[in-house]
């Protein structure tokens, strides 16, 4: 499984980054531009991502409007729903309206602080496990 962090936080980032790496591959980047940089070059080279984490609140581009660049990117590229990576807002308790706002786009959110065991759950709810 090949799975992108996306958090400007580096505690958040690393913890994230730590957990879900014995899953498969595991890269991070610390923002909107990064990610959406690191899902074009998946596309060109067909590389694609099982997973990303997307923080809600980053200071370069908002979580949500990631969001739409990457879904926009995967329907550019003719992907089938399988094909797309399943996406996990990550937010603090008072981001979560916005995260709902982006229901039909993500695949869940995650509500920091969050652990392994919370984790595990998501990931085997929105069938990454």
């Amino acid at each position: 499984m090949k799975m992108l962090v996306v958090d400007d936080e580096i505690v958040s980032r690393k913890k994230m980054m730590q957990i879900i790496s014995n899953f498969g591959q595991c890269e991070g980047v610390t923002n909107g531009k990064a990610a959406v940089s690191a899902v074009m070059k998946a596309l060109e080279d067909w590389k694609l991502y099982n997973l990303i984490t997307l923080d809600v609140s980053m200071p370069d581009i908002s979580g949500t409007q990631v969001l739409d660049a990457i879904r926009k990117l995967e329907e550019d590229r003719g992907l089938d729903e399988d094909e797309k990576a399943k996406i996990l807002m990550v937010t603090s308790h008072s981001d979560v309206g916005t995260v709902k706002a982006c229901a039909g786009k993500c695949n869940g959110y995650i509500v920091k602080p969050f652990n392994k065991e919370i984790m595990v759950e998501k990931l085997k709810k929105i069938g990454v496990l």
